[in-house]
């Protein structure tokens, strides 16, 4: 059925702004630290809130599942806009194989089909474009979805490296805890309690950095409390307050560097994810609580 020259507009012209809505959020998510992407934020903080929902078990699995809607939604996008902008032409503009009975296609089934297998470079030969503009545009789509796959690996082999290091921050918090440092931290020896509380505050600025380029590591539920750095948290704001009890100078002075890595993480999680507005003690209390909820 031909379509009139306004509806083509219109069709084309959406087509064209969700495939470029779902590269704009790719581009914030992966490639620009300092951005956010908002369909991906809308999106993870959706499958955050009905994991919690669902229970337990639901929430040790929201981050992988958060990371695999993002992309779906992301092909999603991508390939309703190009079915769009394939669909006012698919008479005109394609060429179709005498196999294909005109009388059993169907224009948008077509369209989804067209994008889908250009998408993903199948190239069966079915359905092929003849004017010059679907020519050149049909390779861009391919490409788009070569990038894509690219950018999803991409996204796996950065986030999970950023999870390994909380972890281990988060372990090395526990550490401390089972063997009663912020107990015993004025009877350690200065040179041997300032690098533990150094190391610690470096730890701690990875994982806020970590934070702020991979916004997804949040919806992480870490599987066991030792792990958690949400559940270990607390021990080391004891153990910053234990430092600045110290009688020496290096531990309260790597005490101080500890406590401005706690405040830093904790504007982290609160400007991105909580929204308390609280101390950092109340951030980190409720940051505990949200990862242990359901």
């Amino acid at each position: 059925m031909a379509l009139t020259g306004v509806v083509t507009g219109l069709m084309t012209g959406a087509g064209i702004l969700l495939v470029l809505l779902a590269l704009r959020d790719v581009f914030h998510t992966l490639l620009n630290p300092s951005g956010r992407g908002r369909i991906s934020v809308l999106v993870t903080s959706l499958v955050w809130w009905v994991c919690h929902r669902l229970g337990a078990r639901a929430v040790r699995t929201s981050g992988p599942a958060a990371m695999a809607v993002v992309a779906v939604s992301w092909v999603g996008l991508v390939v309703t806009g190009w079915a769009l902008v394939y669909w006012p032409h698919l008479e005109t503009g394609f060429s179709y194989s005498t196999d294909l009975e005109p009388a059993r296609r169907n224009d948008a089934v077509d369209a989804f089909y067209v994008s889908v297998v250009t998408l993903t470079t199948l190239g069966f030969g079915d359905v092929v474009p003849t004017t010059t503009w679907l020519r050149l545009a049909a390779p861009v789509e391919g490409l788009i979805g070569f990038a894509l796959l690219t950018a999803g690996v991409s996204w796996i082999l950065e986030v999970y490296p950023a999870l390994a290091r909380r972890r281990a921050v988060a372990l090395l918090v526990d550490g401390l805890r089972r063997t009663r440092t912020a107990e015993t931290l004025g009877e350690l020896e200065p040179g041997t309690a300032a690098p533990l509380l150094g190391d610690l505050a470096a730890g701690i600025d990875q994982v806020r950095v970590d934070f702020t380029q991979y916004e997804v590591i949040y919806y992480f539920a870490d599987p066991r409390p030792s792990m958690s750095l949400a559940a270990m948290a607390p021990y080391a704001l004891e153990l910053s307050a234990a430092a600045r009890e110290a009688g020496s100078t290096g531990v309260r002075h790597a005490g101080g560097m500890l406590d401005a890595a706690l405040d830093g993480l904790a504007e982290a999680l609160d400007s991105g994810y909580l929204h308390t507005g609280g101390t950092t003690a109340e951030v980190l209390l409720a940051y505990g609580g949200a990862q242990s909820a359901g």
